[in-house]
């Protein structure tokens, strides 16, 4: 199943291949290990990034990788059962190298550091799927570790979480200017922006009449653009009539831009990725489900996470098989629906601090809540700063202490061959 390719004198003879699906892994695990190899200047290897096919990814993950300017080469997911047949015609790999999972479906690391003979090493958040396929695994924690049978335990290594590494200094980066600052982040998906968009609007207004104090910011997630913002915002979105929001005005004032709603709320836009030094800076989050709560986590930021069901029919974003029915198109309203309900009621915990603690460190709002319940949900938080603190320093002894990028880089360099005559 391995493929031979020789490369010249001039080209690398070792090759990093990080693997990813979507754009949270993409912007919290990939882009700090790739950093992090960059300064290692690693001698006669290539930094590549392979994209994996996704049923939650938006699409635009190529073109935010490319961006980052860390990779020799990105492939999107649209081209992997390509490289799997063909990997020649992306161009000249190098004879060794390691292929690293970083998100996704793990089996998906095992097919391609086959067919290009490249160890293979898996980040494992909560389970190692293929330990008989890794020549090393890296977990997040002793949870992933002990899950896995005693003849592969000495494969492993408890490198600790990813997010733990978000530095101090950027999390003062980018001071905001005084005041109470409230972050919504809507999501990054259509079925999330298509609800939280103007939920997340109408809870900023209610909230403003509640506490004139507050102050806005909305950090846009890198597969995003502000015009998709204020399109979900506006009329063009169905779900917009449930909360009588208008298309928000953007503004430009002092070199940056805000979104301004027609009841008057003003939200600064941040659009530089990651917002660790904004967000840092917030008292509190207003914040659908997903990679977001791990950042924020990370962050020591509180947040509410929200998950209005009162639109179940465009909430079919599940991971695995449940999303891939609900989104067949004959079977969308009916069996969609009925999945996504049926998952709601026998859920475990959604918000990402909460999945590692196993308790509820953050609250999680599901159900049918109104933009006006959580304004005041809100607002009751904000005026009690010991509690918002309480939650802040349980969302901090949970992050475990920094080093894991550093640990997984140098697991990487380990399986790395060295420097030699081409093989």
């Amino acid at each position: 199943m391995r493929v031979q390719v020789s490369p010249s004198a001039s080209e690398p003879s070792r090759a990093i291949v990080l693997v990813c699906n979507g754009p949270g892994e993409l912007t919290t695990w990939v882009r700090p290990l790739a950093e992090r190899l960059h300064q290692r200047a690693l001698p006669s290897t290539s930094l590549q990034l392979v994209l994996v096919p996704c049923p939650n990814a938006t699409g635009t993950e190529a073109d935010v990788a490319r961006r980052m300017n860390l990779f020799d080469r990105v492939l999107p997911a649209s081209r992997f059962w390509w490289l799997l047949l063909r990997p020649q015609r992306h161009g000249p790999w190098p004879a060794a190298g390691v292929v690293v999972f970083l998100g996704g479906d793990q089996f998906w690391t095992v097919l391609l550091s086959a067919r290009l003979g490249y160890r293979h090493l898996t980040y494992a958040e909560w389970v190692a799927r293929w330990p008989r396929w890794n020549d090393r695994i890296a977990a997040m924690g002793p949870a992933a570790a002990d899950r896995l049978a005693k003849r592969w335990q000495p494969r492993c290594q408890v490198v600790g979480d990813l997010m733990a590494d978000l530095s101090s200094s950027a999390r003062s980066s980018a001071p905001l200017p005084s005041g109470e600052w409230v972050a919504l982040l809507p999501g990054s998906k259509r079925a999330k922006l298509q609800v939280g968009m103007p939920f997340l609007l109408r809870c900023a207004e209610a909230l403003q009449t509640l506490r004139p104090q507050t102050q806005f910011l909305l950090a846009l997630a890198p597969t995003t653009s502000v015009a998709e913002l204020q399109a979900f915002a506006g009329p063009s979105n169905p779900l917009q009539r449930f909360y009588g929001t208008q298309e928000p005005e953007l503004i430009e004032q002092d070199g940056q831009r805000w979104l301004v709603s027609s009841g008057g709320a003003r939200i600064l836009l941040v659009e530089e990725h990651p917002a660790h030094g904004p967000l840092s800076q917030c008292a509190l989050a207003l914040t659908t489900v997903g990679a977001n709560t791990a950042e924020l986590g990370a962050l020591g930021v509180p947040m509410l996470v929200l998950l209005p069901t009162q639109h179940l029919h465009v909430m079919q974003a599940w991971d695995g098989w449940f999303g891939l029915v609900a989104r067949l198109p004959l079977l969308r309203w009916l069996v969609g629906v009925a999945l996504t309900a049926w998952r709601l009621r026998n859920r475990g915990f959604l918000a990402w601090p909460n999945i590692s603690a196993g308790r509820a460190v953050v609250p999680e709002r599901v159900g049918a809540i109104t933009p006006e319940q959580i304004a005041c949900e809100a607002r009751d938080w904000l005026a009690e700063p010991q509690r918002l603190r309480g939650m802040q320093d349980d969302l901090r002894s949970l992050r475990g202490q920094p080093g894991a990028v550093a640990a997984l880089s140098s697991l990487v360099e380990e399986l790395l061959p060295s420097v030699g005559p081409n093989r």
